[in-house]
């Protein structure tokens, strides 16, 4: 998609298989089979999904994906296909050293644990050397102090070299990165998740994070049974949606195989998505 000076594309790490009922929390099993079909593990397939931003001289990804560190744990786990992303920016002419900024929505596994990869000597080094990552302050603070929830969904060898490497800016609150483009914080999925807000020219696009993971997540129900603050979530996503629709926004949603973004509209009464194809 190209607006102006400024390029938008949704970038694939891979795919992966992660149970149906924790994805879609509160949402029964046969609302949610209807549009994503479970293997005999109850699993179901998403995407692992970046998204490209170049604007003027400078390339910006959201989120890095799964990268190779742990790829034979999920793989097992996760039946992860996955460590396509630097071949994805290989797609668009670009190196991990082409890329200027990386806006991490959270420092989960699924979001950050590209942003380092394993040297020829086995240690771990950043994988956008030459990247500022910015993260916010509070999410900092919970992947390196996470409770029994959150454990399972952090690992420090994805961020913490990042910050012995100076390459970690944290920031606190609602931020702008460069003109156009800015991170609103959504605490629902995790304390300090953060989705990106781009203006560009006529379009408002909104890379939407764990909030809203797929366009299946746009009703207020589905949230989610991993998300450590459902309510927050709700309310976040209903000004979200509210937003989309009075200001006609492109959504881009993290994990979805299909659909990658869209609008929402409101039609007699519901909701209604469009798919737009970026």
């Amino acid at each position: 998609m190209k607006i102006g000076s400024v390029s938008i594309n949704v970038l694939s790490d891979g795919t992966l298989m992660t149970d149906g009922g924790a994805l879609f929390g509160p949402v029964p099993k046969q609302q949610w089979e209807q549009f994503l079909k479970p293997d005999r593990r109850n699993r179901v397939k998403i995407a692992v999904n970046s998204l490209l931003i170049q604007s003027g001289n400078q390339n910006i990804l959201v989120d890095s994906g799964i990268g190779v560190k742990n790829t034979a744990k999920y793989k097992d786990l996760y039946s992860l296909n996955g460590n396509k992303l630097i071949k994805s920016l290989k797609s668009h002419g670009l190196t991990a050293r082409d890329i200027d900024i990386v806006i991490l929505t959270s420092l989960q596994y699924m979001q950050a644990g590209g942003c380092t990869k394993l040297d020829r000597s086995g240690s771990v080094v950043p994988t956008f050397q030459k990247a500022k990552h910015i993260v916010q302050a509070s999410n900092w603070e919970i992947a390196n102090n996470p409770d029994e929830r959150g454990v399972g969904l952090f690992n420090q060898d994805d961020f913490v070299p990042l910050m012995e490497n100076g390459q970690i800016e944290l920031v606190e609150g609602d931020q702008e990165v460069i003109s156009g483009i800015n991170v609103k914080v959504t605490d629902g999925p995790v304390v300090g998740h953060q989705i990106v807000m781009i203006d560009a020219g006529s379009e408002r696009i909104s890379y939407l994070g764990n909030l809203i993971p797929t366009p299946h997540h746009l009703p207020l129900a589905a949230i989610s049974a991993i998300d450590q603050h459902p309510q927050n979530s709700l309310d976040f996503k209903r000004q979200t949606i509210q937003n989309a629709i009075e200001s006609g926004w492109l959504l881009v949603f993290g994990n979805a195989l299909e659909a990658q973004a869209g609008y929402i509209g409101e039609r007699n009464g519901r909701n209604s998505f469009t798919p737009r194809e970026l």
